[in-house]
């Protein structure tokens, strides 16, 4: 692994919890990692104790295989070789883009060796001839890709990115999100990002950590996220979906979870965890898990809708009072109050424990 968080754990004091607990992560050699989470779930806390701002209360970081956290260690942040990318770009407002992206370069560096540099980064990241430009005279998009260029010069063998598009508006964090992506592929950067974006996080990762109250809940893809949460926190934070009550049982070979759309099954034999039991537990459904259907026998009533361009999110009860969410084409567009034919169509059945709302993990997991 390029970077390998060990156990880490960071805290303040005053504070009866760490605000980082425990944790271990690895991220290879230019690849995309994105940290999300909700406010104050110690995400920032974690890229700045990779940066060396603040210190680890107990565990080790390792960049490039070099212990720069640790026990009797603790690497000076100018030491780090690390880039940084905040969310208030911290551009020099008397320093032209040329001189703001060569900022950062060794101060041995020739002249020519930095005009060069300085050149190279700014057409990575489309911004060729811009430097002398004043920072007030470009766009909020402009000024972050800037910043971006600035954190590329030096060569940092890790770049940190702390929400560096919450300053702009939805439609250019979306863009701008995809861009950055593949200007970091380009020049083969290993990036960090911390955001609270779900779309921005799925659009420019290779691997997603969730984070809730100091905790990371699990590291893995945007797909393996969404379909397979590891815990019911992440379950509840991705997408939309709800939980609902439902029963397990073994048919032969097959693992049945009876809810109130009908019988889920994977269809084929599921090998069960030796702790597994049978009985109560709750089916998590997501929005396009439920398909409208007028000639489905489970009818629903519309509770709430809101229009989303191409689709409608559908809340609906169901006749036993469970509520589900459910995507529909807004070309569908029932009237609050009325009653619509819905069924499951789920490509992987995730089931929890029935433990009052705690976080608990998956004690199914399987395809449909």
């Amino acid at each position: 692994m390029h970077i390998e968080l060990s156990q880490l754990s960071v805290a303040y004091p005053g504070r009866p919890r760490p605000a980082v607990e425990r944790v271990s992560l690895g991220l290879r050699a230019g690849d995309i990692g994105v940290l999300i989470g909700p406010s104050g779930c110690g995400k920032t806390t974690l890229l700045r104790a990779i940066a060396g701002l603040e210190p680890a209360a107990e565990g080790l970081i390792r960049i490039s295989g070099d212990v720069v956290s640790g026990p009797r260690v603790h690497l000076a942040p100018e030491r780090r070789r690390i880039g940084m990318v905040f969310q208030d770009y911290a551009l020099f407002p008397h320093l032209d883009v040329g001189r703001n992206v060569g900022f950062g370069l060794n101060g041995n560096t020739r002249k020519a060796e930095r005009v060069a540099r300085v050149a190279e980064v700014l057409e990575l990241v489309g911004l060729p001839g811009t430097q002398r430009q004043m920072p007030h005279q470009l766009s909020g998009g402009q000024q972050q890709r800037v910043a971006l260029a600035r954190a590329l010069a030096p060569n940092p063998q890790l770049l940190l990115l702390d929400e560096p598009f919450s300053n702009l508006d939805v439609d250019l964090r979306e863009r701008l999100a995809h861009e950055i992506r593949g200007i970091l592929k380009a020049a083969k950067a290993t990036a960090l990002f911390v955001t609270h974006d779900q779309l921005e996080a799925f659009a420019t990762g290779d691997i997603i950590g969730v984070m809730h109250e100091g905790h990371l809940h699990q590291w893995d893809d945007a797909y393996t996220l969404y379909h397979r949460p590891a815990t019911r926190f992440v379950a509840d934070f991705i997408g939309h979906g709800v939980f609902t009550p439902a029963t397990l049982k073994r048919v032969g070979n097959q693992v049945m979870v009876h809810t109130p759309l009908g019988a889920l099954t994977d269809g084929s034999e599921c090998p069960l965890p030796s702790a597994f039991s049978w009985g109560q537990c709750e089916v998590l459904l997501r929005a396009d898990d439920i398909v409208h259907d007028d000639d489905a026998p489970v009818k629903a009533e519309i509770m709430r809708k809101a229009f989303r361009g191409s689709e409608f999110l559908y809340t609906l009860r169901l006749k036993t009072g469970e509520v589900v969410l459910a995507h529909v084409p807004s070309h569908h567009d029932h009237k609050v109050g009325e009653w619509i034919g819905i069924r499951a169509q789920v490509d992987h059945v995730v089931t929890f424990q029935r433990e009052g709302g705690a976080a608990a993990a998956p004690i199914a997991s399987f395809p449909a």
